[in-house]
């Protein structure tokens, strides 16, 4: 039995000593807290759901020195960790406090409590000398955070404030106030991932343009690739714009501070403590006021933050009449329920930091920056980086001398890295031997250029520290660099422009600038302007009138272009290189725009509206300026410049005027305004980044520019080489696209003409009357009926005497031959029926034919007419009905007479044909002879053919006397 025991023994010391150690680990370290509905332990040292971060002095005077002020609430537990930590110079003060939570502007929680009443000691009463010390953990519910909506625990930037107020009993006064922001953990700040995803994509864009501008021994091939490359101008002035919109004296929601933060490296605006001290040092102790531009400052009187106090609220003396005496006050707490409850539950506990883990608490703002969770102006912006607006120049231009000297040192290096590789043969001794043998003239060329893209920095910066007057030293400071940008910049841009129109030839001249009168979308109303010089006034347009302006000409014909001049290339590539061949001058322009700029971001700082509606009647009116004038040769900078950066400018300075205090927006609005702009400028920090990439595989085919296909990889990339050639070769031409032709118009023939190129005969109603169709379809036997109507007398026709040759056929067809049926309508048919029975009529019998069907003719289709008109068919004759039974349809006509031509009296009566020949009129009517039918005509007709034996055998023709015979040999014999 002892063996078998053993082990069970040795099993439950061992679960004995588990328990005991997740006891141990439990209570070590760790906490119980709900997740999910589940109760499970948590990390004592984890994030919470809200907390507080940096804080400083509201009131400018506060007796007490607080040295530690965080609060946390975790969700997990429904608690609150509260720490305070300070010390006074009272001798001795009973004292209230108040602690208010304020989300997006309104109040979300508060509480005022007794410290004698809440285990805070060390502050019942305060003493000079004695440190107060308050710290525990306060169990809350739901109802207590009833006011804290969820989506804040989420939400990036958590726009909150944390404010405790101290009063004094003695005098019912306010002797302390301090706020904290108050943060979730969210936020769109990450310089340290963002910023340096951005350097590396400029320093990238830095190598590419750098390479195009070194690479060769041509220097309008070189300037043609270098302007093809993405300018560095171009990337810095984008993540310059959306630094600096931050410099407007707006009250700014605290996601666009945020997401700014990301690119302060851009504006000089980088945070490192030896520099900021050695600024401290230089400036002394007046760090300006920080109000004068828009932001609440640490140590000034804040009476108004948080909504300011009510101190009846605090005392409530219409209940506490006694309200000087600490048991007093502390009754009071029956009537505060949370007040109570917290002074019941808050328990002891030791001061945590960061040495035991837990590090979600902030430290005392230094002097200079605004207060916690007070985002105005730019101010607000640098506070984000720990930087004070005092500081501001002389940090930006610190960063710009290192960056000049980076630069300089960089290009130098270079040369020489490649003179060490020349020497050992790591590459050819022809490999880039311009470059080389030049290197001082690129390292002066860098360096020009550099400070032509830092202008409107250091001109923002400098005019900043005229406005914010916080220090004589860095003052002075300030007016040298802008003298030195201002005249020495400004200055080479005017002998630019003056070295090319002296000694290029070139002439000025009056002109006149038309005001043309236009319309977008062909309603919305505006204007357009044209030289006189290149475009005279027309008489199709509408003008506003005109303006008085000059142009610069060429006086040369022969004169080459500015590009094509190698020595003016050398002097002053690094201003005109990148800009088209017109608009060479551009730089020039570029200049005084952003010196505008930096007049109204920073001149006009302590007039907000001022700021906001001058730099935006400039930024619309250099984004139309721009779009005009498209003034880069590389299509890319075109995009980026003219398009999405003027109109991402335009959009910023626009939604930003919403944000000033006038018009107190409320928070959660102008949040949705901020989340507006991050989008904005998000896609335009996009674009950026793939502009770089392409900048650099195109800067990639520049630089393989003499290598043939073969050796050039990848190959698929070939085509796209090939293409690119042709492209930046045609946009150094810069010469408009040719119009689209007009459509040609069609010839017109000299003389009349007419063309029939087919026709068809589409069937009528008639066609299908088979009566109808048996009429107008004679077989050959009958007489052509074109000449009936000729023929016929009365009112339809003409009178005169029948004859043989009349009643025949009037068509030039030979006797017989077939007659093919016009195409006659029933009007047509109705009048040749009028005109046969005229005929008829005339020339008839005044005896009645017989009704016998042997008396009938047997010709197919005849009919014998009474002389009645039908009804159903005008123009017809009805019947008599008597039908031929040898040929149905054949009728016998009633009462027929026929008389001569001129005579009342009839033609004896007995048979007569249809028509009665003319000849010889004294001996009475004879019929007219029968024409034999149609297919013994046609047969008898036929000449007999003789066969040959062969192809070139030509038969005789047949001998007759006349031509009648030798047609028809069968009727001569």
């Amino acid at each position: 039995m002892a063996p078998s025991s053993s082990p069970r023994s040795a099993f439950a010391l061992l679960v004995l000593v588990l328990s005991f150690l997740g006891s141990a680990l439990a209570l070590d370290g760790y906490v119980t807290g709900t997740i999910d509905g589940q109760e499970v332990y948590v990390k004592d040292n984890r994030r919470p759901a809200l907390y507080t971060g940096n804080f400083g002095d509201c009131m400018g005077s506060s007796i007490i020195n607080v040295t530690r002020f965080d609060a946390a609430y975790y969700k997990d537990n429904m608690t609150v960790l509260f720490h305070l930590e300070g010390d006074t110079a009272l001798k001795s003060e009973a004292i209230m406090m108040y602690i208010g939570v304020f989300a997006y502007g309104e109040s979300r929680f508060d509480l005022t409590f007794n410290p004698c009443s809440a285990n805070i000691y060390s502050a019942c009463p305060m003493k000079a000398g004695t440190p107060i010390e308050a710290n525990g953990i306060i169990p809350i519910s739901q109802s207590d955070v009833a006011g804290i909506p969820p989506v804040a625990l989420s939400i990036p930037d958590f726009e909150g404030q944390a404010i405790l107020r101290i009063f004094a009993n003695s005098t019912q006064s306010e002797i302390g106030c301090f706020s904290a922001i108050v943060m979730n953990g969210a936020t769109f700040s990450q310089p340290e991932a963002v910023g340096s995803i951005l350097g590396i994509f400029t320093v990238v864009a830095i190598i590419s343009s750098f390479a195009t501008a070194i690479y060769g021994d041509s220097i309008p091939v070189m300037r043609k690739h270098y302007a093809h490359s993405l300018s560095v101008l171009v990337v810095f002035a984008v993540w310059q714009h959306i630094f600096f919109s931050g410099a407007l004296s707006m009250n700014w929601p605290s996601v666009l501070v945020a997401f700014w933060s990301n690119y302060a490296w851009a504006g000089g605006m980088i945070y490192t403590e030896s520099m900021q001290n050695t600024i401290n040092n230089f400036i002394g102790s007046n760090k300006g006021n920080t109000s004068a531009v828009g932001a609440a400052g640490v140590g000034a009187q804040n009476t108004e933050i948080g909504g300011g106090y009510n101190i009846h609220q605090i005392y409530k003396r219409d209940v506490f009449p006694n309200a000087l005496n600490v048991p007093g006050l502390m009754r009071r707490s029956k009537y505060n329920l949370v007040a109570r409850h917290l002074e019941e539950n808050l328990a002891k506990r030791e001061l945590a930091n960061s040495s035991n883990g837990f590090s979600w608490y902030g430290s005392p703002v230094k002097p200079g920056l605004p207060l916690p969770g007070n985002y105005s102006g730019f101010a607000g912006t640098l506070a984000q980086e720990n930087i004070a607006a005092s500081n501001a120049f002389m940090t930006g231009f610190l960063w710009f001398l290192i960056l000049v000297v980076i630069v300089a040192f960089s290009v130098v290096a270079f040369k020489f890295i490649l003179e060490g590789l020349s020497k050992i043969k790591w590459i050819k001794n022809e490999r880039l031997t311009y470059f080389r043998a030049h290197y001082l003239g690129f390292t002066a060329l860098a360096v020009l250029r550099s400070l032509f893209i830092g202008f409107f920095m250091m001109i923002f910066l400098s005019i900043f520290q005229f406005t914010y007057l916080a220090s004589a030293g860095p003052v002075a400071v300030a007016v040298i660099v802008f003298l030195i940008f201002l005249l020495g910049v400004g200055g080479l841009s005017y002998y630019a422009c003056f070295y090319r129109i002296k000694y290029g030839k070139y002439v000025s001249e009056p002109d006149r600038l038309n005001v043309e009168k236009r319309k977008i979308l062909k309603v919305i109303p505006w204007y357009g302007f044209s030289k006189a010089s290149k475009e005279p006034r027309s008489e199709d347009k509408a003008y506003a009138g005109t303006l008085r302006w000059w142009t610069i000409r060429s006086a040369a014909e022969t004169e080459k272009a500015i590009h094509d001049d190698e020595d003016y290339t050398k002097k002053f590539g690094w201003l005109a290189s990148r800009f088209r061949r017109t608009r060479w001058w551009f730089f020039v322009v570029w200049l005084a725009y952003e010196f505008l700029r930096a007049c109204f971001l920073a001149g006009a700082s302590g007039s907000p509206m001022t700021q906001v509606f001058g730099l935006l009647a400039v930024e619309f009116i250099a984004f139309v300026g721009i779009i005009v004038l498209r003034p880069f040769e590389g299509q890319r900078l075109n995009i980026l410049v003219v398009y999405l950066l003027g109109f991402s400018k335009v959009a910023t300075v626009a939604l930003s005027a919403a944000f000033d205090t006038r018009f107190n927006l409320p928070r959660i609005p102008t949040t949705a305004i901020g989340i507006v702009i991050i989008v904005i400028q998000g896609i335009l920090t996009i674009v950026v980044l793939i502009a770089i990439i392409v900048g650099a595989i195109s800067s990639y085919m520049s630089i393989m520019r003499n290598r043939e296909n073969v050796d050039f990889k990848p190959k698929k990339w070939i085509n796209i080489r090939e293409k690119y050639y042709k492209h930046i070769d045609e946009k150094e031409k810069d010469v408009p696209r040719p119009p689209t032709p007009p459509p040609p118009r069609p010839v017109t023939p000299k003389g009349p003409y007419f063309s029939v190129n087919s026709f068809k005969r589409y069937p009528k109603i008639e066609d299908e009357d088979k009566e109808f169709v048996a009429e107008i379809n004679p077989n050959a036997s009958e007489m052509s009926l074109e000449a009936a109507d000729r023929d016929s007398v009365g009112p339809m026709g003409r009178g005169r005497a029948a004859s043989i040759r009349s009643t025949t056929s009037y068509s030039s067809l030979p006797y017989g031959a077939r007659v093919h049926r016009a195409s006659w309508s029933s009007r047509d048919f109705s009048e040749f029926q009028n005109g046969m029975d005229r005929r008829r009529s005339t020339y008839g019998s005044p005896a009645p034919v017989s009704h016998s069907p042997a008396d009938t003719p047997s010709r197919p289709g005849s009919r014998v007419y009474t002389g009645f008109e039908s009804p159903s068919r005008p123009g017809s004759r009805v019947h008599s009905g008597i039908e031929s039974p040898s040929r149905p349809g054949s009728r016998v006509h009633s009462g027929i007479y026929t008389r001569h031509v001129g005579s009342s009296d009839n033609v004896p009566s007995g048979s007569i044909s249809p028509v009665m020949s003319p000849i010889d009129m004294n001996q009475g009517a004879s019929p007219l002879p029968r024409p034999k039918s149609r297919t013994n005509s046609m047969k008898l007709s036929r000449p007999q053919l003789r066969t040959v034996m062969s192809d070139e055998e030509i038969p005789p023709l047949p001998q007759a006397q006349n031509a009648r015979a030798a047609a028809n040999p069968a009727a001569t014999a």
